[in-house]
C-alpha cells in the first residue's frame, strides 16, 4: 500500500513506523521544512518521538506530499485543524484519522468532516513512545464501511500491533475524545494526592461519562468496554507520558493551562475538547459532572473546591 501520514508529531511519527515495517511505502508530511529537511537527511524526526527510526520512509512537506498515488491517507494532526487539512486533501484515498477529538468550530465528531471520499478512525491504548520501542499493543479500527475497516486490519496488524475492526464509527470516535477529559481529571487527583481510591472511582465514573454521552450518539455498550473506551481511558489515566494527565497533574499544582500544555510541549487535546464535549453533552441534554468539572477548573474554579462539590452530590444507583 502507498500511504501518506499527515502530520509529523509523537503519532504521526510512530504510525509511519508501523505502516514502514508492514511493507508500505510510506511518506511523513509535515507542515515545517526544517523538519523536512532533518528527516530526510537523518531518518530521525528531530521534534518528537526522536528515537523512531524512520529509515525507509520518505519525507515532505504537506502540500508536496503524493497524495495522487495514495491508497491511504492517515491524518494525525490536531483536532484544532483536522477540518481545514481533510478539506485541502488532494486525490480521493480513504482517510484514516488518528486524532482523538472533536471539531471545536462544530463540536462534530472529525469522521464528520471527511466528505467526498472514504473514512475510517484508528483509536485505542496506544502510547506513542511505547509503540516507537516496540513493545505490543492494540487498537481499534473503526469504519461505516465494514470493507475499508477490515482492510485497514489487514495493512496494519502484526504480531506487536494487534488491530480489531468496529463498526461503531461514532463509539470509538467518542470514547477517543473523552478519555482526554477524564485524563485531566486524573491527573488533577494525582497533583492533589487523592490516593488510588479516589483516583479509582474517578476513572469509573469518567467511564459512565463516555457511556453515557456516546449512548445518546447512538453507539453501542459493548465499545465501552473495549479497546477505545476502558483501555484508552486506563492508559491515558495512568501513564506517566500520558499528556492529559500530565497537564491535569500540574494544574492542580497550581501551573495555568497554557503554561502546563508549553512545558509539556505537545498538544494536550483535552484542553481544546473539554468545553466542546461540555456544550455537547448540553445539546443533547445529558450530565456529565466530571467533565463540567474539569471546564470550572480551566476556566479558574478552585479543584480542591470542585472535589468538595463533587463529592457533595446527592448519592444516586450505579
Amino acid at each position: 500500500m502507498r500511504a501518506v501520514v499527515v502530520g509529523a508529531g509523537s503519532w504521526g511519527t510512530a504510525f509511519a513506523c508501523l505502516l514502514r515495517d508492514n511493507g508500505h511505502d510510506v511518506t511523513l508530511a509535515a507542515r515545517d521544512p526544517e523538519q523536512v529537511d532533518v528527516i530526510a537527511a537523518t531518518g530521525r524526526n528531530p521534534r518528537y518521538a526522536q528515537t523512531a527510526d524512520l529509515a525507509g520512509v520518505e519525507a515532505a512537506l504537506l502540500e508536496e506530499a503524493p497524495y495522487a498515488d495514495a491508497e491511504l491517507v492517515a491524518v494525525a494532526v490536531p483536532s484544532r485543524v483536522f477540518g481545514d487539512v481533510v478539506a485541502g486533501l488532494p486525490g480521493d484515498a480513504p482517510v484514516l484519522s488518528l486524532t482523538k477529538g472533536l471539531d471545536p468550530a462544530t463540536g462534530e465528531r472529525l469522521s464528520t468532516l471527511v466528505s467526498g471520499r472514504p473514512v475510517a478512525v484508528l483509536s485505542g491504548p496506544n502510547i506513542a513512545d511505547e509503540i516507537v520501542r516496540g513493545l505490543p499493543a492494540a487498537a481499534v479500527v473503526a469504519s461505516d464501511d465494514l470493507a475499508l475497516a477490515v482492510r485497514l486490519q489487514v495493512a496494519v496488524n502484526s504480531v506487536l500491533f494487534r488491530v480489531y475492526v468496529s463498526d461503531d464509527i461514532a463509539g470509538v470516535e467518542l470514547c477517543a475524545a473523552a478519555k482526554n477529559v477524564i485524563a485531566l481529571a486524573a491527573g488533577g487527583a494525582d497533583g492533589l494526592s487523592l490516593g488510588d481510591n479516589s483516583k479509582a472511582a474517578l476513572v469509573a465514573r469518567g467511564l459512565a461519562e463516555m457511556r453515557r454521552l456516546a449512548e445518546s450518539a447512538g453507539a453501542r455498550p459493548d465499545t465501552f468496554a473495549g479497546l477505545a473506551g476502558m483501555g484508552d481511558l486506563i492508559v491515558t489515566c495512568w501513564s506517566p507520558s500520558g499528556r492529559n494527565r500530565r497537564a491535569g497533574e500540574l494544574i492542580a499544582r497550581g501551573v495555568r493551562p497554557d503554561e502546563a500544555a508549553a512545558e509539556i510541549g505537545m498538544v494536550v487535546e483535552g484542553l481544546t475538547t473539554a468545553p466542546v464535549m461540555r456544550d455537547l453533552s448540553h445539546r443533547l441534554g445529558i450530565e456529565l459532572p466530571i467533565t463540567e468539572g474539569v471546564c470550572a477548573v480551566l476556566e479558574g474554579t478552585s479543584l480542591a473546591d470542585l472535589v468538595q462539590q463533587l463529592m457533595s452530590r446527592t448519592p444516586t444507583t450505579e
